[in-house]
Formats: C-alpha cells, sequence, structure tokens
C-alpha cells in the first residue's frame, strides 16, 4: 500500500516548477490531485500528464487570491473524491526587484494578493473540511528570505515571512486536532519564478547557500510528502528548512 492511497491532496500553483514537483510526487505515492493554477494552457498540461501517470487528476484555473478560486478546489476534490485530506499552497509570484524606495505601493499589493492572501484563502476554506474527519495536512511553501530578509526584494520577503507567521499561528489554533500545518522554506530552486530575477539578484541568493547550489525540485517535494504524510504526526506550526546551509536559525 502506497503512502496517499485513497487520499486527496490540493496543490496551489501546481502546474509548473516545485507546484508541479509535489503534485507528481504525491500522485506517485498514491494521492488523487486537484491542481489549481491561474495558467489554463500549463494547468491543462500538467493535469494531461499526470494522468497519463496514472495519477487521478482534477484542475481548477483561477486566482487564488479569490475566495471564489478555493471554493471551486474545494467541490472539485470533494464531487470527484469526497474528501481532502492535504493541502499544498505554493502558488507565489518574486515580484519586480528593487529597493523599496523604487518600487509603487501597488507592487506590494501584487505580491501580497498571491503570496500571502492566497496561502490564507485555500486555509480558511479548506480547514473545515479537514475537521470534519479530524484529520489533514497543510503544507506552505514559504521562503528563507522570509527569514533572513533579502535586499531589492521587500514585498517577497515581507510577504514569505508572513506566511510562517500564518503557518505557526494557525498550527497553534489546530494542535489539539489531527491537522498539523508545517511551513518549508526553500533557498533559491530553479524554476520558472526565476525569470521575475535580475541575474544579479540570483547570483546574491546562490552566493549566499554554502553548497554552492540551488535546490531541486524534488528535494523540496521529498520533504513536502513526509510533511503532508500521517508519519508527521508531532511537529505543528513549525518551520523546515531547505537551503543548503544558508538558513542560520
Amino acid at each position: 500500500m502506497a503512502r496517499f492511497d485513497n487520499q486527496v491532496a490540493i496543490v496551489t500553483g501546481g502546474a509548473t516548477g516545485i507546484g508541479y514537483g509535489i503534485a507528481r510526487r504525491l500522485g506517485s505515492e498514491g494521492a488523487s490531485v486537484v491542481i489549481v493554477d491561474v495558467n489554463g494552457a500549463l494547468g491543462e498540461q500538467a493535469s494531461s500528464e499526470l494522468s497519463a501517470r496514472g495519477v487521478p487528476t482534477r484542475l481548477t484555473i483561477g486566482d487564488v487570491a479569490e475566495p471564489d478560486t478555493a471554493e471551486r478546489a474545494c467541490r472539485h476534490a470533494l464531487e470527484e473524491w469526497g474528501r481532502i485530506d492535504i493541502l499544498v499552497n505554493n502558488a507565489g509570484i518574486g515580484g519586480v526587484n528593487g529597493s523599496i524606495w523604487e518600487l509603487p505601493v501597488e507592487e506590494m499589493d501584487r505580491v501580497y494578493r498571491t503570496n500571502l492572501r492566497g496561502v490564507f484563502s485555500f486555509t480558511h476554506t479548506v480547514i473545515p473540511h479537514m475537521l470534519e474527519r479530524d484529520y489533514g495536512r497543510v503544507v506552505n511553501i514559504a521562503s528563507v528570505a522570509g527569514k533572513e530578509g533579502n535586499p531589492r526584494m521587500v514585498p517577497y520577503s515581507a510577504t514569505k515571512a508572513a506566511v510562517i507567521g500564518l503557518t505557526k499561528s494557525v498550527g497553534k489554533e489546530l494542535a489539539r486536532t489531527g491537522v498539523r500545518v508545517n511551513c518549508v522554506t526553500p533557498a533559491v530552486v530553479q524554476t520558472r519564478i526565476l525569470d521575475e530575477f535580475t541575474p544579479e539578484q540570483i547570483d546574491y541568493m546562490v552566493e549566499r547557500i554554502p553548497m554552492g547550489r540551488t535546490g531541486e525540485i524534488d528535494e523540496i517535494a521529498a520533504l513536502v510528502a513526509w510533511l503532508a504524510s500521517e508519519e508527521c504526526s508531532f511537529s505543528t506550526g513549525a518551520v523546515f528548512d531547505i537551503t543548503g546551509g544558508r538558513a542560520t536559525y
């Protein structure tokens, strides 16, 4: 029997990069997966690829910041499989690089909507369904930037710090239940989000990794798979670093 047999996962930002890697890993261990993504074409491609691998898959297209998107994703999971066991809040954007005095206030709003409001909206919507069965695993993808702060990345660093705070708060709220809430703080990983950053910004982030390399999607997915499993029973509201040695606390 596979680790996630008969379990259902919702993965936001699941069409590409880390999100797709997580969806693929959970599916490979038996989970049925709802992919959520704002890009319909990429979402269809990811859904088709997972289905071809034998992973039962549904696709929800929409902006994670909009409550309707979370509600539709839940409805798809419940209509198709009758349960929600795992929520991975992965959707995120990097934002424009620049010092705070160079950036318009609207840039903070734009990054906040995806990186923080999206996590709040999906967690707010999914938790009641998990509480009905007194079981669930929520894994939020934050960033080491949320712990250390990257210069010229204030909206990204600030919203990822907020995801860490949200994780700690919700984990404590649910500590006496069967629902566990944790987050992962990766260092830089080779994904499409790097297209939003300047080469100088990427060099800054990589130079601070003692291992001297970027993280791999499969490495992040392996950690998330454990946090999403029944084996993760005594960790909640916790932050798990996967930074090649960069994190200092």
